[in-house]
């Protein structure tokens, strides 16, 4: 087992994108602690095979209970892990959930859900990872967005995207608060993967079934034609380890030169026009107000 790399907490990694950063991080010589909830029931299988992968591959790998909807779960994991190595230097906020459907047939608990999934939980783990990083003037922060936040955006997909932007605005406001702290931020936009992540299979539905109803007589098959044409426009061998390897890639250089963002869309809906303009103009605007040190870390 390697000692020698970073310590990483990534979220959500029973699965998809979380799974294969896991997996590629640990191949890469990092100890990675693999947050994903009910580690003794419904995970319990996943579990398992993160300790088998470790086992065959002779890397640290370590699946860690962690609900990112309960602060309690998320303080108790970091405690664990800084008690266990001193420090957290990569966390990697990838636990995400999303929905299909007509937005007005999901009810406002619906969108506060995934809202808690998608945004809140990101609150709860700065939280308790943040401090940490802060008192050693070093650490990076991963967040894993989404294309939807600036580029085509199909119906039927509201709730999630909006989460999603929430989630994206978030992580640009944190990078500038974290500069001076020596603490860098990442922001990876995975396009629109429709194989090796659970998100489409995984999804939820809306609760008010009459108003979907009413919205498949005007919009009949909508939501299987829009999985379609993305899955179309994806070229072929795009796998999602795209989004793993990138982010093992980002990790693995030297601190003060990570990217502040970087697009892995194989598809190309737009979004990375639409975000090196706003990446721009934020760039120009802290630099205007006297404040372009926001910019980069400072340790």
């Amino acid at each position: 087992m390697s000692t020698t790399g970073n310590v990483v907490l990534i979220t959500g990694a029973s699965s998809g994108f979380g799974a294969l950063t896991a997996r590629a991080l640990a191949d890469a010589g990092h100890t990675v602690h693999a947050g994903m909830r009910r580690t003794t029931g419904r995970n319990a299988p996943q579990v398992r095979a993160a300790a088998d992968y470790a086992d065959e591959h002779g890397v640290d790998l370590r699946p860690v209970e962690l609900d990112v909807n309960s602060q309690a779960s998320v303080d108790t994991a970091v405690a664990r892990i800084e008690a266990e190595h001193g420090r957290i230097d990569v966390l990697i906020h990838n636990a995400g959930h999303m929905v299909t459907g007509p937005a007005e047939a999901f009810t406002p608990d619906q969108l506060a859900e995934l809202y808690d999934v998608n945004v809140l939980s990101t609150q709860r783990v700065n939280r308790a990872a943040l401090p940490g990083m802060r008192r050693r003037r070093a650490g990076l922060v991963v967040w894993v967005s989404s294309t939807s936040v600036k580029g085509g955006t199909p119906p039927y997909l509201a709730p999630y995207f909006a989460a999603k932007a929430a989630m994206d605005s978030l992580a640009v406001s944190y990078a500038g608060e974290l500069a001076r702290w020596g603490v860098e931020t990442s922001i990876v936009v995975p396009g629109s993967f429709t194989g090796g992540t659970n998100h489409f299979a995984h999804s939820g539905r809306p609760e008010d079934t009459a108003v979907e109803a009413e919205y498949e007589s005007r919009y009949p098959g909508l939501m299987d034609q829009v999985a379609a044409k993305l899955a179309a426009l994806a070229p072929e061998h795009a796998p999602a380890s795209l989004v793993s390897d990138e982010i093992a890639r980002i990790v693995a250089l030297p601190a003060g030169q990570r990217p502040f963002r970087v697009h892995v869309d194989p598809a190309g809906d737009g979004s990375e026009e639409v975000s090196d303009t706003a990446d721009r103009i934020r760039r120009d605007f802290l630099t205007r107000i006297g404040l372009a040190d926001l910019l980069t870390v400072r340790g």
